[in-house]
């Protein structure tokens, strides 16, 4: 399946559901890279998974607008509160009616992004909440400490997609290759150095490993790189489990200081 960078990609299709890539920048070769941005469609209604940072604006706004009218997105889900992710929260709610879904920890810190009226930001504050679109529920999951304290992940129980925000991230550059991951070892060297860094212990990794099992997702869907299917998905929740990372490294980190 090869990246159609300006058009956006269905990754799932049927009469009443869409989950769709929406591309990824060309120009992205510095800073954080290869940001992924999606749009879930159920019945001609819409939600933005992590749309992005201020420079990515535009062009989310021109691919998402492929598929639906803006005033049909009833929603924006923040998996956490990385600007790359949601520093063009302020954008979004100018041009949109969504709520804004977002850990409750991260709330107060939206003021930064410009963010002043509040009163459309939906706090993320349970183990597992409904987020309804369109006449179905979508599933937010926890996924704290990886790598944030008040991250969240999203289950499509349509698709059976679950958008993962950074976990499963890829330190990659968009080359207009296939969108997913082909070959699992070969991807490792990709995703390793970041899990090892930025997730926050073996403990934390292995939690959410177990839980994503017992919802049985055929695809992971992270925000940086490519996505897992098929039996990579079993395959990275196996290696992710068992990562030592984090915590977990102190002793290397600290080495003799």
């Amino acid at each position: 399946m090869n990246m159609k960078s300006n058009y956006g990609q269905i990754l799932y299709e049927d009469q009443d559901h869409k989950f769709i890539w929406l591309g990824a920048d060309e120009k992205e070769d510095t800073g954080v890279i290869m940001t992924n941005q999606y749009l879930i469609i159920h019945k001609g209604r819409g939600i933005l998974l992590d749309p992005g940072g201020l420079h990515l604006f535009s062009r989310v706004v021109s691919v998402a607008s492929r598929f639906i009218s803006l005033d049909n997105i009833d929603a924006i889900f923040f998996s956490h509160q990385d600007p790359d992710v949601s520093s063009g929260i302020a954008l979004w709610l100018g041009v949109t009616k969504a709520k804004i879904y977002i850990s409750e920890l991260w709330v107060r810190f939206l003021p930064h992004f410009g963010l002043i009226d509040t009163n459309r930001i939906v706090p993320v504050n349970k183990p597992r909440m409904a987020l309804p679109l369109g006449g179905m529920d979508l599933e937010i999951l926890p996924a704290h400490f990886l790598h944030s304290v008040g991250c969240h992940c999203l289950m499509d129980p349509v698709s059976r997609i679950l958008f993962t925000g950074d976990i499963g991230a890829a330190d990659i550059r968009y080359t207009g290759d296939s969108l997913m991951v082909e070959d699992f070892e070969s991807h490792l060297p990709a995703i390793t150095g970041f899990h090892k860094r930025y997730m926050a212990s073996r403990k934390a990794t292995s939690r959410w490993a177990s839980m994503v099992r017992r919802h049985d997702p055929v695809m992971l869907a992270p925000q940086h790189g490519r996505i897992f299917q098929d039996e990579n998905v079993s395959r990275f929740l196996d290696w992710l489990g068992s990562l030592d990372c984090g915590v977990d490294l102190l002793d290397e980190l600290y080495g003799d200081a």
